[in-house]
């Protein structure tokens, strides 16, 4: 099992003092090299789910086990360091430094990880996603789509076991859509990767097997994201 939520509960506290349920999660399972999308709209809790996967936000209860680690039995510096070792993400709207070339970002991808590649290994990455004359490019001098292939080859730096990807073609063209999305997918397959995609497109999940709906399975019915 790669990844395996149970029973978790987070609330976040109003202005009023009130607190807020944002999510309620009995259970929720993915397999080692399983690709599954969770599909709902904005304001659904997608990226609270993320957070709490990623040990980014701690649950006020419950357990989220990667890897066979219960990364909530972890303090927050412990949490940072399995997060680096073990999960990519992918974000929306890529987090790249604008300062640093391609492949100094994604050098830079794998600084806290366990095992931090070399520029020859960063490049090899760059060239998988068909950006080998790029290399010393920033990202002011790249399109959108070649900007987020630089975002994948980041996230693929550490060699996670779980990539998190939150709505990673929402600021793309549909010609890079598909690209970006059939980038991912066959580097999860390649290495064996589980693969969590978050979106409200209807049109991304169908191109997927496993969709689960986040309304169906978080209970608190989220009206923040």
């Amino acid at each position: 099992m790669s990844l395996s939520l149970k029973n978790i509960q987070k609330s976040y506290r109003e202005p009023s003092g009130n607190r807020l349920p944002v999510l309620d999660i009995a259970s929720y399972e993915l397999e080692r090299g399983e690709q599954a999308v969770l599909l709902g709209s904005s304001g659904g809790g997608k990226t609270t789910v993320l957070n709490v996967i990623s040990g980014i936000t701690a649950p006020d209860s419950g357990s989220v086990t990667i890897d066979g680690i219960d990364i909530t039995k972890l303090h927050e510096v412990g949490r940072d360091r399995f997060r680096a070792a073990k999960i990519g993400f992918v974000f929306q709207t890529f987090n790249l430094l604008p300062a640093f070339s391609a492949v100094e970002n994604v050098l830079l991808g794998s600084t806290f990880a366990n095992r931090a590649i070399n520029r020859q290994e960063a490049a090899s990455l760059l060239k998988s996603v068909g950006l080998d004359h790029r290399l010393d490019h920033k990202p002011g001098q790249m399109s959108v789509g070649e900007q987020q292939r630089v975002a994948v080859a980041r996230a693929l730096a550490n060699r996670p076991v779980l990539l998190l990807a939150d709505e990673p073609t929402a600021n793309v063209d549909q010609s890079n859509q598909d690209g970006i999305l059939k980038l991912i997918r066959e580097a999860c397959v390649e290495h064996e990767i589980s693969l969590m995609l978050v979106t409200h497109s209807q049109e991304v999940a169908d191109q997927f097997d496993r969709v689960d709906q986040l309304s169906e399975f978080n209970r608190a019915g989220a009206t923040t994201s």
